[in-house]
C-alpha cells in the first residue's frame, strides 16, 4: 500500500535533483532587491489580484531609518491603490534558465503616494526613470516592513 505525499513532500521530492532552495535573511533580500531596477507590484482591485510591472529603487528616506522601496508611476491603477494606502505586495527577481539558479524577493507593506514638497524633492533626486510613461511624475513609497525572499540554486 502506497501513502500520497503530503505537499511538503512532493516540494522536498522536486527538489532531488541536487538542486537547494534556501531561505534569505532580511539584509541579503535588500542587498538583493536593490540591484534591480523593475519589479512587480501585487494589488487588489475590485476584489480581483493584478499584478504589474515597476520601475523601483530601495531609498532611505532619512538616515538611520528603514528603508522604503519607491515606485515611480502616473495616473492610473498604481496611484489608485496607493492612494487608498492599500497593502500590497512587491516582487523582485533574477534567475538563470540554464543554471536553474535564481532568487526572489517579496516585500509587503502599506503603499502611499509621497506628495510633500520634501519628499517629492527627494524621490526626484532618486535614480529612478520611467520606462514607459515619460510622463510619469507621481511616486508611491511602500515600506519594507515584511521582507521575505529565497534563492534556488544547485547543491
Amino acid at each position: 500500500m502506497t501513502e500520497s505525499l503530503t505537499q511538503s513532500e512532493r516540494a522536498l521530492s522536486a527538489l532531488s535533483d541536487g538542486s537547494t532552495l534556501e531561505s534569505l535573511d532580511r539584509s541579503t533580500c535588500l542587498q538583493l532587491l536593490a540591484s534591480v531596477p523593475m519589479a512587480r507590484i501585487g494589488v487588489t482591485v475590485g476584489a480581483l489580484p493584478v499584478i504589474l510591472p515597476v520601475n523601483v529603487t530601495l531609498a532611505f528616506p532619512m538616515p538611520d531609518h528603514e528603508p522604503v522601496i519607491v515606485i515611480r508611476s502616473g495616473v492610473g491603477t498604481k496611484l489608485s491603490v496607493a492612494a487608498t494606502r492599500a497593502v500590497v505586495a512587491v516582487e523582485a527577481d533574477h534567475y538563470d534558465p540554464f543554471s536553474h539558479t535564481g532568487w526572489s524577493v517579496l516585500v509587503q507593506g502599506e503603499s502611499r503616494i509621497l506628495e510633500s514638497p520634501f519628499e517629492l524633492e527627494w524621490a526626484s533626486a532618486l535614480p529612478l526613470r520611467p520606462w514607459a510613461r515619460p510622463e510619469a511624475d507621481c511616486f508611491i513609497a511602500v515600506p519594507a516592513d515584511l521582507v521575505t525572499g529565497r534563492r534556488l540554486g544547485l547543491a
